[in-house]
């Protein structure tokens, strides 16, 4: 075992967090989910939709059976959907061809959907006690910081190099310890912004420590001007409040998740009623909100809500597979919840405050 981990080791026994609800009763379906939801997450966000995910979910064979518009709702304000549908894809296989046991295997677990090389290697070191690597953001930073590597992390040539790395200093033995306890110093200690070089266990080793260039490391990704795209989304009601939702595809972004109906951002309110199938005669109000954005990983979404109310529900316009009629109570937690994308979560918040205006 080298000094790095050692050091580490002592540093975690004594001041490493072991309270977090994911290193209690460790198995490998409580170790996966804290690894899938700790993806471009912070603890203090995920600790809460944990809790709830676990009183909900208790065990692959429960998550692998609900219907995927209930993980949806129980992921809702998590971002990065993706996730979610993955995590339920993937209990799926495991339950059908795993027998509802996850793979010991390197291979046979990066095979899950949603399961790469670094998640694959915190199931293995954290709940099996193999030795396995990982490389998760916290990770990248503690190493980029400690042997000073220049270039963006996510270069081919660099997350190589941090590959290797990591695979170096991960001990035969201890190696779940370890493992928890890296992504702890990074979490805790070797923050992103202003890190605490003071109370770091490797701080003496640390060459960019030793040079005063902590801040430096790691390289940023290499900023690119996001497009800006522009849409209007029609939040239409009734009297009582049903309002009209539509699920997106699957293969596409907010898979699966239900929003008020977006359409171009130059689509007038008379086209989409007439779309619907919708007699002008029956809109009660229309009402045309700030516009607000919301931010892709590729571009920036540009907001225009349309808030329309109509006398009653239209007979033409039924619920279907993708569209429906949701009233506010049925947007809560049990068999009928379902999973709502960020806006709409926003949309609907407001719908009754923006009506009475």
């Amino acid at each position: 075992m080298d000094l790095f981990a050692q050091q580490l080791l002592a540093w975690f026994d004594k001041h490493g967090r072991t309270d977090l609800p994911w290193q209690q009763d460790i198995t490998p379906y409580r170790v996966w989910v804290s690894e899938i939801m700790l993806q471009q997450t912070q603890v203090s966000t995920v600790i809460d939709y944990y809790n709830r995910f676990m009183a909900r979910f208790p065990d692959v064979t429960t998550l692998a059976r609900a219907p995927l518009d209930e993980v949806l709702h129980a992921w809702t304000g998590l971002g990065y959907y993706a996730r979610a549908r993955n995590l339920h894809k993937a209990a799926q296989t495991v339950v059908a061809e795993h027998a509802g046991g996850f793979p010991v295997s390197q291979d046979a677990l990066e095979a899950l959907p949603g399961i790469g090389r670094s998640t694959a290697g915190a199931i293995r070191a954290i709940a099996h006690g193999q030795q396995a690597t990982i490389l998760d953001g916290n990770v990248k930073r503690v190493l980029t910081r400690f042997h000073a590597i220049d270039g963006y992390p996510g270069k081919s040539k660099i997350n190589a190099r941090l590959w290797q790395l990591a695979q170096t200093h991960t001990p035969q033995t201890n190696t779940g310890a370890y493992t928890q306890a890296i992504m702890d110093l990074g979490a805790t200690l070797c923050t992103r912004r202003k890190p605490n070089c003071n109370l770091c266990p490797i701080s003496e080793q640390c060459m960019a420590y030793a040079a005063g260039e902590t801040e430096r490391y790691p390289h940023p990704k290499p900023k690119k001007n996001k497009p800006v795209r522009n849409a209007r989304f029609f939040v239409l009601s009734t009297p009582d409040n049903a309002t009209l939702l539509e699920q997106k595809p699957l293969n596409g972004l907010w898979g699966g998740l239900w929003t008020p109906p977006q359409r171009d951002a130059d689509t007038p309110v008379e086209k989409f009623l007439i779309e619907l199938g919708i007699d002008a005669k029956a809109l009660q109000s229309e009402h045309l909100a700030p516009t607000f954005r919301h931010t892709f990983t590729h571009y920036h979404l540009d907001i225009e809500p349309v808030y329309l109310r109509v006398s009653s529900i239209p007979v033409r316009v039924e619920d279907t597979d993708n569209q429906r009629w949701v009233k506010p109570d049925q947007l809560g937690e049990g068999n009928n919840a379902i999973g709502l994308s960020a806006p709409a979560v926003k949309l609907l918040a407001s719908l009754g405050e923006t009506l009475e205006s």
